[in-house]
């Protein structure tokens, strides 16, 4: 995938300019923020879980090593195998040699935003592998060429009408006729087409949302059977995951659970919850041969110890975004690159640098939402301050930037000379807006007066104000 982040105001400009795309980010809002309320409304613990929540992750990055050797021993016990890729290149080569040991043309692949992380799709193609996405929406986005916009709804940004053009330019085996207008014909119609799929594949690709160290298992949540297809169809199960994954035991995983579904979708539950433990065993229906988990750094243990390790703690559930009012105007492909919205604005920067996706932090109102909602407490406005301190010291951002806070730091630590400066320019300023309260235009402020009139202050300044109140309250004391 083609990093595109140094570019986010570009990106962001040619989103909102796009109609379409307002348009379907209106969905964000409507299908989200009000599902999800309700279901915390109906749980009255549900803070307490979050608490709990919280506490476990937290428990599991302080012990991250011996919780991923205890993992590691579980899945070898049951006759799977461990992989460790300190780089998204590792992965790749890693994942490639186990497909060509299975002699594998074919591969099915389960939702995973960590196979976006690492460009799987287009790696295995490049190398004669045909990977098929087996999730609508990643599915619809593959079709299309493009990665997903949300990490829960890949497709989130389309409309059914795009989605009834890229089926009948694909599906171009089918009967021209057939009706694909309304939702439930598209959704019969990626069934048929990909349920051929499920049975070529050789290989089988997941992601993990849950590694579970008591027992050797990883768990996937989904809302559609597609995962479970791919893990039991195919003679070879790769589960692909980054370190941060793990968690102690099933009950562990079961508490951050109750806290997922309601953040993510609105549901108490969503409609997979389903585990798989190594390869399958005599007696065992179904399942695959081979079991291999593929754990990923990729600059994950970078970040403990540090003031981004709580990052470590998101269970991608999409709330920060949901909520996030930059998200709702730009979309997920306007930060260039696999996380959107708050969450990508912290986490970008640990994986590929604030050299590259500098702007990200930037993009934030500081609202607190995203924080708010979060099931695991994550301080991400807090986090995003520190990526903006990071980017100062190295002298990342524009000079004029640099200057302005430069100037208002050498103000700020001389309080006399601030007061001063400020009891000059307060009343200019005032006397500029003509009394109608709002600039339309202001030197120096034309990226805020482009898009919106900027206040203006009062006659006075805060501390004049405050100094007059006093020495009002103090005669009436008298």
């Amino acid at each position: 995938m083609q990093i595109t982040s140094p570019t986010f105001k570009q990106n962001s400009a040619g989103a909102l300019a796009d109609a379409q795309l307002q348009k379907a980010l209106g969905n964000v809002r409507s299908g989200f923020i009000d599902k999800r309320q309700k279901a915390v409304n109906a749980l009255p613990e549900f803070d307490r879980l979050r608490d709990n929540a919280r506490a476990i992750k937290d428990h599991a990055l302080e012990n991250l090593d011996l919780y991923l050797e205890a993992y590691e021993a579980k899945v070898k016990a049951s006759g799977g195998h461990v992989h460790w890729a300190q780089t998204a290149e590792d992965a790749r080569n890693i994942i490639l040699d186990i497909c060509r040991s299975a002699g594998a043309r074919t591969v099915t692949k389960g939702k995973s935003m960590i196979t976006e992380e690492i460009a799987l799709n287009d790696f295995l193609a490049e190398n004669g592998i045909r990977p098929v996405e087996t999730d609508l929406g990643e599915y619809i986005i593959q079709l299309r060429g493009e990665h997903p916009s949300h990490i829960i709804a890949p497709a989130v940004h389309l409309n059914k009408e795009q989605v009834e053009a890229d089926f009948r330019r694909v599906h171009d085996h089918l009967p021209p006729g057939r009706d694909l207008s309304e939702p439930e014909t598209l959704l019969n119609e990626a069934r048929r087409v990909l349920r051929s799929a499920y049975f070529e594949a050789d290989v089988g690709i997941t992601g993990a949302n849950f590694l579970v160290a008591e027992t050797g298992s990883s768990i996937i949540v989904t809302n559609e059977g597609n995962g479970d297809l791919t893990q039991i169809l195919p003679k070879v199960h790769i589960v692909m995951a980054s370190l941060e994954k793990i968690v102690p035991t099933l009950e562990d995983a079961a508490q951050i659970l109750r806290v997922l579904a309601r953040s993510a979708t609105g549901q108490e539950m969503s409609v997979y919850t389903t585990m798989s433990t190594g390869p399958r065993r005599p007696g065992d229906p179904d399942g695959p041969e081979e079991y291999h988990v593929v754990l990923l750094d990729n600059g994950r243990s970078s970040m403990l110890g540090t003031e981004f390790q709580d990052m470590l703690r998101c269970i991608r559930c999409g709330a920060c975004m949901n909520h996030c009012p930059v998200y709702h105007a730009v979309g997920g492909h306007a930060y260039g690159w696999v996380y959107p919205g708050p969450m990508g604005a912290v986490l970008t920067p640990s994986l590929i640098g604030v050299d590259k996706s500098g702007h990200l932090p930037n993009a934030s109102t500081f609202c607190g939402r995203c924080e708010s909602v979060c099931p695991m407490k994550i301080p991400l406005p807090k986090m995003m301050r520190h990526w903006r301190e990071r980017e100062f010291e190295r002298g990342l951002n524009p000079a004029t930037q640099r200057a302005g806070l430069k100037l208002w730091a050498f103000l700020a630590k001389r309080p006399s000379l601030y007061r001063f400066a400020t009891s000059i320019a307060i009343p200019m300023l005032s006397l500029l807006d003509r009394g109608k309260g709002r600039f339309g235009y202001l030197p120096l402020a034309g990226g805020w007066t482009k898009h919106r009139d900027l206040p203006a202050p009062e006659k006075r300044t805060f501390m004049q104000q405050l100094g007059s109140r006093a020495t009002g309250a103090k005669e009436a004391v008298q």
